[in-house]
């Protein structure tokens, strides 16, 4: 067999070409996907499609693990709809409300709100935001900060947890790479190695409680604070760079969360529990998490207990009478539609994979690389390129799907820390995501918290930029030494550099 030589990059050239210029990932996936089959069998349009639709789009739906992941997809989206249209999370958030009298409280308890509402990064900002906004209106914190919360919450802490729509996302993705390249290695296991070198997601949860310690601020921030202190108490006159609330609720439509009177707060705390003791009575007798569990079984416990969880939520939402059995199973199967375009970035990418194992992307890559490039940079280098892939598109999910493909191999090849290198994609996938005007959570934030867009983008973007310089420092140090504790130390150097950056700001406003 001949090596491989250049042409065979092309249908992933073409997938980052069009995904950064038309910022839609589906369309640079679906590209390179078409690339690829014209260079196997050649230009004939009827033959092309056919081939594509019947031997590599039904082949990749049909494979036994591509379907398990799509089926657990599915129950994740039902689930999570139930969860978010069932007004449970304004019920828990009322029930800590009369906790709260000051700012810092006010701050930390919109954080943790962030933390626990963690099986829908989609879902959290629109859940939050609007129950906590007239709180932080009355202690006078800025929406921008309330966004910046919510954004420093939603992604971030969802991107650690395996179990949820981003852990089952990724791994599905990693999984196809193990195989094709005869590594016996669970994504499971891979993912759970992976987590603490996912410095920035890290880095971002961390900044909030840092701030709120600090009680401070520095950039734009420092200003939206300020501004909105100023604001008379029985005036919705607002300082310089702080619109009106009034302002703010022309622009957009005020975003309520679901709430009912007879919501409680057991509608997050129930399901949640019985899937945790289903996942246990399914795994725990095949020795988990001490012992690998086959990924099948894996899958088939936690479709099991999603599926178990909207039961019960159902059932808790008929019983109390905030909705009708046959509203929740609607709801629920709308929220199994959702996930069609997640379903459709997993089925073009694992083509896309397979298509360049056929044509040699993967092993001209390795060869290249192994020609000089330091094995200790590629996750510095990964971090960069999939930061640019984010930003650009504002898809994270889309960046994953481009990137993991790409270093998972190359990092084979070279001898490159791989547990590193996924981590650096996978963190600047999310620094990428924060740092973009256009993603969908930084949209989602601004309107949770119903502050101005660019607002949002313009407060946040400093506090991303300090936690993508030192997660980049981070990557830089963990190409040499891989050891968990060196999350600690990227914590210890934001420590610093908040504190110096708050205290520069003090001084200049």
């Amino acid at each position: 067999m001949t090596s491989p030589d250049i042409s065979s990059i092309l249908p992933i050239v073409l997938t980052l070409i069009l995904s950064l210029y038309t910022r839609n990932v589906v369309i640079g996936l679906f590209t390179g996907v078409i690339t690829a089959v014209v260079m196997l069998i050649g230009f004939n349009p009827f033959t092309v499609l056919s081939e594509l639709v019947k031997t590599h789009l039904v082949g990749t739906i049909t494979d036994s693990y591509n379907a398990g992941v799509i089926v657990l997809m599915v129950f994740i989206g039902g689930f999570v709809a139930l969860m978010e249209k069932s007004g449970g999370g304004p019920a828990f958030a009322a029930n800590i409300m009369k906790w709260i009298n000051s700012r810092a409280r006010a701050q930390m308890a919109a954080w943790f709100g962030g933390i626990f509402i963690f099986y829908s990064d989609l879902g959290t900002p629109l859940i939050v935001g609007p129950v906590f906004r007239p709180l932080f209106d009355k202690l006078k914190i800025s929406r921008q900060k309330l966004a910046f919360i919510i954004d420093s919450t939603a992604s971030p802490v969802a991107i650690l947890v395996p179990f949820i729509g981003w852990g089952i996302y990724i791994m599905g993705l990693m999984q196809k790479e193990f195989d094709a390249a005869g590594q016996n290695i669970t994504a499971w296991g891979a993912f759970i190695q992976t987590i603490p070198f996912q410095f920035y997601a890290i880095l971002a949860i961390a900044i909030v409680p840092l701030l709120v310690w600090r009680k401070a601020d520095f950039g734009a921030m420092a200003l939206a604070e300020k501004a909105c202190m100023a604001i008379p108490d029985s005036s919705t006159q607002q300082a310089p760079n702080q619109k009106s609330n009034k302002t703010l609720d022309e622009e957009a439509p005020l975003i309520q969360p679901f709430t009912h009177a007879n919501a409680r707060a057991s509608f997050v705390f129930i399901p949640l529990a019985v899937m945790a003791i289903v996942l246990a009575m399914m795994l725990v007798p095949m020795g988990f998490p001490f012992k690998s569990v086959p990924g099948s079984a894996f899958r088939a416990a936690l479709s099991s207990a999603y599926f178990l969880a909207a039961v019960s939520l159902m059932g808790l939402m008929a019983w109390y009478k905030v909705r009708s059995l046959n509203g929740s199973v609607t709801m629920y199967l709308n929220g199994m539609s959702n996930m069609m375009q997640v379903a459709i970035i997993l089925i073009l990418a694992w083509t896309l994979s397979s298509l360049g194992k056929e044509l040699g992307t993967a092993q001209y890559i390795a060869e290249q690389a192994q020609r000089g490039f330091p094995y200790w940079l590629l996750p510095a280098v990964a971090f960069i390129f999939s930061g640019i892939i984010s930003f650009a598109t504002g898809s994270s999910w889309g960046t994953f799907a481009i990137m993991l493909p790409l270093v998972i191999p190359t990092s084979f090849a070279i001898d490159a820390p791989l547990f590193v290198s996924m981590g650096a994609v996978l963190s600047g996938g999310l620094f990428g995501d924060h740092c973009s005007p256009i993603s969908e959570t930084t949209i989602l934030s601004a309107t949770g918290s119903n502050c101005n867009q660019f607002e949002h983008f313009r407060t946040q973007y400093p506090y991303a930029l300090l936690n993508g310089a030192v997660a980049l420092l981070s990557f830089v140090v963990a190409g040499f030494y891989q050891a968990n504790s060196l999350v600690l130390a990227s914590l210890i150097v934001q420590l610093f550099l908040v504190i110096s950056m708050c205290k520069r700001a003090a001084k200049s406003i």
